[in-house]
């Protein structure tokens, strides 16, 4: 027997305490048919993806479950990045906890993202932005 391998994709869109994410398979890493799924996505109170990541995931003749054989970085659909040298120059107030928490995680840049509710998170190595704006659900 072969092992047996299936792509997905995983968007992630805000939430209220950790990120909301939707699951769906797909035939190969293709970024553009990832985005225009995204445009189909609506999580609670209309949240919209803010990225995604595709995933591979394999399975044995001997094994039980798959397991993940491959992973992307997140592809953020739109969006800014700034450097910690940015939000530290601004020295908002409002970003203390922001500041605070990129120096001391070591995270030397963010993206922020509006494509509905704002999403503020790491942007890290293997991490890709993509010129997109999806629409934010809402109504005009």
């Amino acid at each position: 027997m072969t092992t047996l391998s299936r792509h997905f994709v995983e968007f992630y869109s805000p939430g209220t305490f950790v990120s909301e994410s939707t699951v769906k398979e797909i035939d190969s890493w293709d970024v553009d048919v990832a985005v225009k799924m995204a445009r189909e996505i609506v999580e609670r109170y209309n949240a919209r993806p803010y990225g995604f990541r595709f995933v591979t995931r394999e399975r044995g003749p001997d094994d039980l479950d798959s397991r993940v054989s491959a992973r992307s970085g997140t592809y953020f659909l739109g969006g800014r990045i700034e450097t910690l040298a940015d939000v530290e120059a601004r020295n908002d107030p409002k970003e203390e906890t922001l500041r605070y928490n990129m120096q001391a995680n070591n995270i030397e840049r963010i993206i922020v993202n509006d494509n509905s509710w704002r999403f503020t998170g790491a942007f890290n190595e293997g991490d890709v932005l993509l010129d997109v704006k999806l629409d934010d659900g809402r109504p005009t």
